[in-house]
């Protein structure tokens, strides 16, 4: 007997969830599109649907567009409004949903999913016109469906202030390490979800700063367990001083740069911030300058390569000398035939 495609959820949790789809969202759903959101068999979808109109005594809607049959849950009419929520506000959350997806893993989406839901029948009409018009584009992103568990232990950590233990393996490293964090702040960058956390030492040690606090790519998280000591969250941690006032996600000492762009990447420079203490200067139609703070060379040197021969670094001339080696390197990859 094959095993089920998700053997964790009951019939009665489907049931519930397949009604609660179907009756705040409003909208007509393929056989296909059921199956794959309850992680079942479409026969088993038909057979959750009879449950729902004889149980329930509602009326589910057969439609076929495209030869595909699609479902609906009949209602009587629009529930009146109750929230002080306009249909403007409902598809700017929908629109931040869409952007979002990639960074919240499957289950995660789901339960954001089903609170705009919640609140679809009470927005305006124009909702039902825009709520498919947002979504991302996602090639090189990352997959956060295996890390929902630490997420969620870190967001309740962050909630109520507890001390985690966590066992994270860089970039860099051979092994995974154990030492344990304050919890202070999940953001994205780059379509990559960090945390900002202040150090606490490691397990079996008196609590100590370290010389750097420690940023920590979540999906490189391989366990975050809670502890039971809770502490104060710190008046001197500003994420906007940290990480906000100059280019780099990586913080070593700071220095500025100036940077010449032609072409079409002299337009894309000048529409974007970089830094704070941006200056951009026009040299003619085609040609910008850009000078700005750099806390991290790699990422800088990365960056003006993206641009290829429309980026030349003009100053410090030690990072026009780390591209000259950093170029001749690149060249030995590419030998003449």
């Amino acid at each position: 007997m094959p095993e089920k495609l998700s053997p964790y959820a009951t019939y009665g949790e489907k049931i519930i969830k397949l009604f609660a789809k179907l009756l705040f969202s409003g909208q007509s759903y393929s056989l296909s599109e059921l199956s794959r959101m309850l992680t079942c068999s479409k026969q088993t979808v038909l057979r959750l649907m009879e449950d729902i109109r004889r149980s329930y005594g509602v009326e589910i809607e057969e439609t076929i567009r495209d030869r595909n049959k699609y479902y609906r849950l009949k209602r009587p009419g629009r529930v009146p409004p109750a929230l002080a929520m306009t249909g403007s506000e409902m598809n700017v959350l929908l629109m931040c949903q869409a952007f979002a997806r990639h960074l919240l893993g499957d289950m995660l989406f789901e339960e954001a999913s089903v609170a705009l839901e919640k609140n679809l029948a009470l927005a305006g009409s124009e909702t039902d016109r825009v709520r498919g018009h947002f979504t991302s584009y996602r090639p090189g992103s990352i997959d956060y469906t295996p890390h929902e568990e630490s997420i969620r232990t870190l967001l309740k950590a962050m909630e109520q202030h507890r001390v985690c233990m966590v066992t994270y393996r860089s970039l860099t490293s051979e092994r995974s390490k154990r030492f344990l964090v304050l919890p202070l702040k999940i953001f994205s960058h780059n379509d990559t979800m960090y945390l900002s956390a202040r150090y606490a030492g490691k397990p079996g040690h008196a609590r100590g700063r370290h010389e750097y606090d420690p940023l920590l790519a979540v999906h490189r998280l391989k366990r975050v367990e809670l502890t039971g000591e809770v502490f104060e969250y710190p008046t001197d941690y500003d994420f906007e001083r940290i990480y906000n006032q100059n280019f780099g996600i990586i913080k070593d000492r700071a220095f500025p740069v100036e940077v010449e762009f032609t072409g079409l990447s002299a337009r894309y420079v000048s529409e974007r911030f970089w830094s704070p203490d941006q200056r951009i200067s026009r040299l003619g139609d085609a040609t910008v300058r850009i000078s700005f703070s750099v806390s991290s060379l790699r990422e800088f040197l990365s960056w003006v390569l993206s641009f290829g021969e429309e980026a030349r670094i003009l100053k410090p001339e030690s990072c026009v000398l780390e591209m000259r080696g950093m170029l001749a390197r690149m060249r030995e990859h590419y030998p003449d035939q």
